[in-house]
């Protein structure tokens, strides 16, 4: 329901049901399905923005209806994450929203689906006293989350008491349009300025880079620095101050940062004496079009430049502004 209310007061796209025109080109790792997705046709867009709304804002309030609504609380929660975990790269959120819907289903209904035999329990009594106290602990503990939804200053993903046992949470409240992305780039020529210099691209194991490569499928898998790249890539750099300690990991070509990477274009010679981060705008090919057709799954545009060039010996006062550890070249 959380993740329905920042999404409504939030990006107007998802009151103009338009935010998933976007979503599968623009959220932070795509998956192959994600390029077809994209190319659905408008309505069914909006139709999935209806979908949404319903899943998250309604279906909740199943649970309060009876044993065989809850029953369909889960169902169409668990089929929501999955569709999700089809359509994109969300890492292991998905998976983990579907522990708490695996509550919505007795016994009775496992057994059946499983062949169960029920039994007489006994404790039943103590069992019914135990989820009563755990139910008025729980909403005791909500009051401040409820009052927290009706204010018109929402706080949204945060924890209201140490324990951490309630909480809001709510994710895509703002959809962007249109999807940037940092490319790192190195090269051997001693000036960054000429014109003739051969910059090479690191590659990234999954965020879109080389424009003929597959989006990849890895969910549950999480591919930190990857996901991190896209935080970036609609910030500066200034904001990302750990993108500067990674070109400067890369100008030493360290092991553990390089095992981080797909590619590195500098591997079995000199180390790059210069790195720079450009700035690109990625958009999907058109399936059968021109780009598809040259086995290519993005197109792109540069917009200019990220961050400007570095070199190590330029980076070291900056290092040790930070106290980071100098990083040396092997």
């Amino acid at each position: 329901m959380l993740g329905g209310l920042i999404k409504i007061r939030g990006d107007r796209c998802w009151r103009e049901l338009t935010c998933m025109d976007y979503h599968y080109e623009t959220q932070p790792v795509p998956n192959p399905i994600s390029y077809f997705m994209h190319r659905s046709p408008w309505w069914f867009h909006r139709l999935e923005t209806l979908v949404n709304h319903f899943i998250e804002l309604l279906v909740p309030f199943f649970l309060l209806l009876g044993r065989r609504m809850a029953i369909l609380h889960g169902l169409l929660q668990i089929l929501f994450q999955v569709l999700l975990i089809i359509s994109g790269n969300l890492s292991f959120l998905n998976w983990l929203t579907m522990v708490p819907s695996l509550a919505c289903f007795d016994d009775a209904s496992l057994g059946l689906l499983f062949g169960w035999r029920l039994r007489e329990r006994s404790g039943s009594c103590v069992r019914r006293v135990l989820n009563i106290s755990l139910g008025l602990l729980i909403t005791y503990l909500s009051i401040p989350v409820v009052l927290n939804l009706l204010s018109s200053r929402q706080v949204m993903n945060t924890s209201f008491n140490s324990l951490r046992i309630v909480n809001t949470y709510g994710a895509f409240g703002s959809i962007t349009k249109e999807r940037t992305e940092v490319i790192l780039q190195g090269t051997s020529s001693l000036d960054p300025n000429d014109p003739t210099a051969v910059w090479e691209e690191f590659e990234f194991k999954c965020k879109p880079g080389d424009l003929r490569r597959r989006p990849c499928l890895i969910s549950p898998y999480h591919y930190r620095l990857d996901w991190l790249m896209w935080f970036a890539a609609f910030q500066t750099y200034e904001q990302n101050e750990w993108i500067i300690h990674l070109a400067g990991k890369l100008l030493a070509q360290e092991e553990e940062t390089l095992s981080l990477l797909a590619t590195n274009p500098f591997a079995g010679r000199e180390p790059p004496r210069w790195i720079r981060g450009e700035h690109f705008r990625y958009k999907f090919s058109q399936p059968g079009g021109k780009h598809a057709r040259d086995g290519k799954w993005w197109i792109r545009k540069r917009i200019g430049p990220y961050f400007p060039p570095v070199n190590l010996q330029g980076l070291r006062k900056f290092f040790e502004d930070r106290n980071w550890p100098y990083p040396v070249q092997d």
